[in-house]
């Protein structure tokens, strides 16, 4: 109430200061104005009385001169007339000024000089001003013409009243107006917010305002969003923890995680590298948007970093990433809460087509995924490659120069390169790479024409990660056919010179807790299910799931097929499943993609026409980007969730709808192709190139008795809650860090 007060009482003094400026000025200028016209009228008046009184016969005709003034003194609306004679003593007056002076009439000072063209003056005669203009009679004395001239202070009185009328009239609608605007768009919001910090407050597990709020909230909303947030997983935290005390149990979570590396890591600096950055600052109506890519990977590693404050090395990608990052090209993060440095890295358009695009998505890729698409390697993306991990080892040295003994660990396929690069300038530093896709075989890897720089580069490394033992032993078994070098199958190593590195399995996982604060109820469950398949039309009682990258390792036209062949097999559920998939766009640019994403289009179109209905069709596709938040929606409402990877390194698909399923409902039909599937038992493992397989999987997790059914979800939530990220995190952290370097005194190049 004070704050509409205050706005109120500031827009009304405002309005009325303008009100007023601009009124005086209105005033003044009209005055100006019509005092100029005034004389102009009195100077035409006077001068052509003259020449008629200039063609008198007499000059001492007082008869003729009185019928010639009082004659004109009835015009143009003249107060009158006065004729002076040669010693400025009044000759003449004509009868109407004469009542209004009701006195002699006022003299002049002196006559104008003989051919002056006389002046206009104001004087007051009385109460009344009057304006005087004077001219010279060419044989004797003067004319003096008069003017009232009280209408231009009558208009400005009539000026005034009509400008105080008109800000009276606009205050109250401005009044008005603004008590609605305030009342509808501030006062309804900050009693939303207020009432949502009170519900966090009381323990709510709300994380959002449940309203869109308005450009000038957005600010406030984003800063109440990352408090809520924080609250939550705060007493999120604490619940957990204070639930392994009573249990004893060994859950890692993000709190464990961090207490862990604090005393594994002895306050040794950490680095991470990797291509994509966990903040990316955009421009977006004119104010820098901070987003956060959903990505596992952050989840991971963010720990880490603030535990550490540590350092993050990725590429700028952001259009706002210069603007927000200083001198150096580092910016503090997390925003409102800094705990680590984002250090970002440039590229241009050229380095990134052929390093990013074309080596890693084009060459590396398919190489290291058996799903049938040749590998294409082109010497200008290779050297693209080369320099785009150069750029990147300069920032990660310049990053660590006055480091003692740090950690650098290095993510994914992107920077194969990159461990030796570091290594050679620092051997004291701990340099770990954890490959996030599978390693083939050494026949298929043998493709590469450069498979010897890139083995070289990542032998660098003191400890390799893979998601599970089969792809160590394929790096191990292409090591040891490539290299000259001693591999010790047993224990993962491989010595290459005098150099050591570690290769072990680390299964990259999701965040699940161990049980959750609010479980949920199935009633409010089927209301979501409800309502989120209106919300696109759907009207069937079975509801398959699908989330994938648009990426032709993903096996989606396979599933398609699959479903298909279901359908084909039992007509009792055409009409009553339907199968949503959701697939992002990616690498658009790459011709092998754009191909997918017509493939996936074509035969999701080809299917639907064959077995829809006016009110059905079996496979709705959603190619676009959605927020984890909307994904986890389709995942709750879903009875049956497909993975069909051709060939996948972990695929966290499968483990986030078990994340996400703390109902216990559900059913994962998994590709025995996906890593996934080497933890995930008691998913219905299929063979993705098997049509036929899969139509059976989709009929058996549509069919399975409900204990069954809970059974299974309760198994694989158990295997995902204990083999979480954190653990994954810990696991690989601890392993790098425990690693004793054999280091010369003399032995370090710093740059």
């Amino acid at each position: 109430m004070r704050i509409s007060l205050r706005l109120i009482v500031s827009l009304a003094i405002a309005i009325t200061l303008v009100s007023v400026l601009f009124a005086m000025i209105q005033v003044r200028n009209e005055s100006l104005r019509k005092r100029e016209d005034l004389d102009r009228r009195a100077r035409v008046f006077a001068e052509s009385l003259r020449e008629t009184m200039d063609l008198l016969p007499q000059p001492g005709s007082q008869a003729k001169l009185r019928e010639i003034v009082e004659k004109f003194g009835s015009r143009e609306s003249l107060a009158g007339v006065i004729v002076y004679g040669d010693h400025a003593t009044p000759l003449l007056i004509t009868s109407a000024l004469a009542r209004k002076l009701n006195s002699r009439p006022p003299p002049l000072d002196k006559l104008p000089g003989p051919g002056g063209d006389g002046g206009g003056s104001y004087i007051h005669i009385g109460p009344t001003e009057m304006h005087r203009y004077v001219i010279r009679l060419p044989r004797q004395g003067a004319l003096a013409v008069f003017h009232d001239a009280s209408f231009i202070e009558t208009e400005a009185s009539q000026t005034w009243r009509e400008t105080f009328l008109r800000v009276l009239i606009q205050m109250a609608l401005i009044v008005a107006i603004t008590i609605l605007v305030v009342r509808w768009t501030i006062v309804g919001h900050v009693l939303q917010l207020a009432q949502w910090i009170r519900d966090l407050r009381n323990g709510k597990p709300t994380l959002n305002s449940g309203h869109d709020a308005q450009d000038v909230f957005k600010p406030l909303t984003k800063e109440v969003s990352d408090l809520a947030l924080g609250f939550h997983r705060a007493r999120a935290s604490a619940e957990e923890e204070a639930r392994l005390r009573d249990a004893a149990d060994s859950l890692w979570t993000a709190e464990r995680l961090k207490v862990y590396l604090r005393s594994t890591m002895e306050g040794r600096p950490f680095f991470a590298v990797s291509n994509r950055e966990p903040y990316i600052h955009q421009y977006k109506s004119g104010y820098i948007e901070t987003i956060v890519p959903a990505s596992g990977l952050v989840t991971a590693m963010e720990p880490i970093l603030c535990a550490s404050n540590g350092t993050w090395i990725a590429q700028g990608s952001g259009d706002a990433d210069r603007a927000t990052a200083d001198e150096r090209n580092r910016v503090s993060v997390p925003p409102g809460d800094p705990k680590y440095t984002l250090r970002r890295v440039w590229l241009s358009q050229e380095e990134e087509d052929g390093y990013y695009y074309g080596f890693s998505n084009e060459g590396i890729w398919p190489l290291c995924h058996i799903a049938h698409t040749r590998p294409v390697f082109r010497l200008p993306d290779w050297e693209s490659y080369q320099e785009a991990n150069r750029k990147f080892a300069d920032a990660v040295l310049d990053e660590i120069r006055d480091a003692e003994n740090p950690i650098v660990l290095v993510q994914d396929y992107h920077f194969a390169l990159l461990p030796r690069l570091i290594k050679e300038a620092r051997p004291d530093a701990n340099v770990a790479i954890f490959w996030h896709i599978p390693w083939p075989n050494p026949e298929a890897f043998g493709i590469c024409p450069w498979q010897h720089e890139l083995l070289e580069g990542l032998l660098g490394a003191d400890l390799i990660g893979f998601h599970i033992q089969e792809h160590c032993r394929n790096f191990l078994d292409t090591v040891d056919r490539c290299l000259e070098s001693r591999t010790e199958w047993e224990r993962g190593t491989v010595t290459r010179g005098s150099h050591l590195t570690i290769v072990k399995p680390f299964p990259i996982s999701v965040e699940l807790p161990a049980s959750p604060a609010h479980p949920v109820e199935s009633d409010s469950l089927y209301v979501e299910r409800e309502s989120l398949l209106r919300k696109y039309g759907i009207r069937v009682g079975f509801i398959g799931i699908g989330v994938d990258r648009l990426d032709y390792t993903k096996g989606i036209p396979e599933r398609f097929h699959g479903i298909e062949r279901f359908l084909e097999q039992n007509p009792f559920y055409v009409g009553r499943f339907t199968f949503i998939q959701i697939a992002a766009p990616t690498r658009t640019r790459i011709p092998r993609y754009q191909a997918i994403g017509d493939e996936v289009e074509q035969e999701a179109a080809r299917i639907n026409n064959r077995f829809q209905t006016s009110h059905w069709k079996p496979i709705v596709l959603f190619a676009s980007h959605h927020s984890h938040q909307e994904i986890e929606a389709f995942y709750r409402a879903a009875d049956v969730c497909l993975v069909t990877s051709l060939h996948d390194g972990m695929n966290l698909v499968a483990k986030e709808f078990v994340a996400s399923r703390s109902d216990g409902g559900g059913v994962v039909i998994l590709s025995r192709f996906a890593g996934a599937s080497h933890e995930l038992l008691d998913a219905l493992i299929v063979n993705p190139y098997d049509t036929a397989q899969i139509a059976k999987a989709i009929q058996m997790a549509l069919e399975l008795p409900p204990e069954e059914r809970r059974g299974r979800m309760l198994r694989l939530r158990r295997v995902v809650r204990e083999n979480n990220i954190y653990r994954w995190a810990a696991g690989l952290i601890g392993a790098v860090s425990g690693i004793r370097l054999e280091v010369p005194l003399n032995g370090l190049e710093r740059r």
